[in-house]
């Protein structure tokens, strides 16, 4: 079974700025989010080592410094979060979820296109692999 990677708002904004500079220090990434969150910079290396012990965030050593990266991808975050979310919320139901989103917010005409196009490149995707 993969690994869920459940992550909080913060912990995600602190690996999406991963994602974005590929590596940062505990230093690099308080300067980021500090106006923004207020946290402390052992606040951060609490929080970074515990994302590194559930093997989503890695560092090296420089300088005496620990220097982190991501060692998820966003994509991998997004189908275990979406996941989790669709078995929790939805009992599994992937249509109900759907469903859901078309209609609890405005979906613009322009989407409505492009997830007329998902469905289309799903539809023949499947039928290619058959």
């Amino acid at each position: 079974m993969p690994k869920t990677h459940q992550l909080t708002e913060l912990q995600l904004a602190i690996v999406r700025l991963l994602w974005e500079r590929g590596e940062a220090t505990v230093a690099d990434i308080w300067e980021a989010l500090h106006e923004e969150r207020g946290l402390a910079q052992s606040t951060l290396a609490t929080i970074l080592s515990r994302l590194e012990r559930r093997e989503v965030v890695t560092h090296r050593t420089q300088s005496r410094q620990f220097v982190y990266r991501a060692l998820i991808t966003e994509a991998d975050a997004r189908h275990s979060m979406v996941s989790e979310l669709t078995q929790r919320l939805f009992e599994g139901d992937v249509p109900a979820l759907v469903s859901h989103l078309l209609t609890a917010q405005d979906v613009s005409p322009g989407d409505l296109k492009r997830i007329r196009a998902m469905l289309e490149d799903a539809r023949a995707r499947r039928k290619a692999a058959k």
